[in-house]
């Protein structure tokens, strides 16, 4: 009987975790493999929710824990933390020595990650690669960490063609969807009553659940788009409850936090969390009447559940997008009229762009699949010719 194939997962933030969940529920189950999981970033730290923990309560043994994320939100201080993960992940990759390693998306974490297994000879499967987001450097990472990788694992036929023509091979580039949706066909809901006690507070009339993380791209823009976002839902009338979530460890996403906390203290109509976990940011999420601010979670998950999202500004520009996706700009008088065009829209015949919830046995039989050696980490060039 072959050895089982040892397949390193990085995780470095609570939203990429809730996307592999089930991807690492089937690894782990699988007899033919070792899952080795690397747990950093956000997830190790307690102004972050020390999400490690949620992870642990669901199953997962950890690999190796690599501590990366400095305290400050300043460039120079996420530069430094991708140095400190390029060393940690070095270290762990060299005790682990996995066949190879899997990433999702377009984060600063996951860069390290991939900047030490590409030095280590180990072949990269990217997740969500060939995506798009304009308003953020995440673009410029998700694109390094596709140069990077050997098997790209995409959402969507769009970021297929993105990916093959960065000069990929069209046999490594497969369509799995988006492993996030897994949930909505695999995972039991919380109830009402159950969401709201988990909460400690009740639901209204009306909700909103609202993320709005930095603009990376827009240096000192994201604190005076958050102000104007936070100035139209002051407005709002009592029978309305804003549930936030906080941002996430993006340069300059410290001064968001500290900003809404501040605005937050005293206003009985707003609750703020470090972080839900999945379970209850899905089991809210299907419950609200509008999904706002600038995650992509308003634009992978929101649709599956017919909630109209509020996109603010560009951190998702270019994001393949439901019909259920307002975009509007970061000013008080767009975003006002664009919650008072979501209050009206019916979304009951949305189809959501990004797969039909069955990604992650897609992306586990990739995995498993594709021909390890030399002829999978020494990449050809393949040109598109011209029509």
């Amino acid at each position: 009987m072959s050895a089982r194939r040892k397949i390193a997962v990085v995780t470095g933030s609570r939203a990429e975790y809730g996307l592999l969940f089930w991807v690492l529920k089937d690894l782990q189950a699988h007899p033919g493999v070792e899952l080795q999981l690397i747990v950093t970033g956000m997830h190790l730290a307690p102004e972050f929710g020390l999400t490690v923990r949620e992870i642990e309560r669901d199953g997962f043994p950890i690999a190796r824990r690599v501590d990366m994320l400095l305290s400050g939100d300043t460039p120079s201080s996420t530069a430094k933390s991708v140095a400190l993960g390029v060393i940690g992940m070095s270290d762990a990759l060299a005790q682990l020595a996995p066949d190879m390693m899997l990433v999702l998306g377009d984060r600063f974490e996951i860069l390290a990650a991939a900047q030490a297994a590409m030095i280590h000879n180990i072949p990269i499967a990217h997740i969500a690669g060939g995506d798009t987001t304009e308003g953020a450097f995440d673009e410029a990472i998700r694109h390094a960490i596709t140069k990077m990788s050997h098997l790209h694992l995409v959402t969507t036929e769009s970021s297929a063609c993105r990916v093959r023509q960065m000069g990929e091979a069209p046999e490594r580039v497969l369509v799995v969807g988006s492993p996030g949706l897994d949930h909505l066909r695999r995972r039991s809901l919380l109830d009402r009553a159950a969401l709201e006690a988990s909460l400690g507070a009740p639901l209204a009339r009306r909700n909103l659940l609202i993320t709005f993380h930095p603009v990376t791209l827009e240096a000192g823009e994201g604190l005076r788009q958050q102000q104007e976002l936070l100035s139209v839902l002051a407005g709002l009338d009592g029978d309305t409850v804003c549930w936030f979530t906080l941002p996430n460890a993006d340069t300059g996403g410290r001064a968001l936090a500290a900003d809404l906390q501040a605005w937050a203290a005293g206003r009985a109509n707003v609750h703020v969390y470090t972080s839900l976990g999945q379970l209850r940011y899905l089991s809210l999420m299907s419950m609200v009447d509008i999904v706002v601010g600038n995650s992509s979670s308003g634009l992978y998950e929101a649709p599956s559940f017919q909630r109209p999202t509020v996109n603010i500004g560009d951190r998702q520009r270019g994001r393949l997008a439901a019909t259920s996706v307002l975009q509007c700009e970061p000013r008080a008088d767009s975003i006002a009229a664009a919650l008072e065009s979501a209050w009206q829209l019916n979304c009951a015949g949305v189809v959501n762009p990004y797969g039909d919830g069955r990604s992650s046995g897609r992306i586990v039989q990739a995995l498993l699949d594709v021909p390890l050696g030399q002829a999978l980490l020494k990449k050809q060039f393949h040109l598109i010719s011209p029509t």
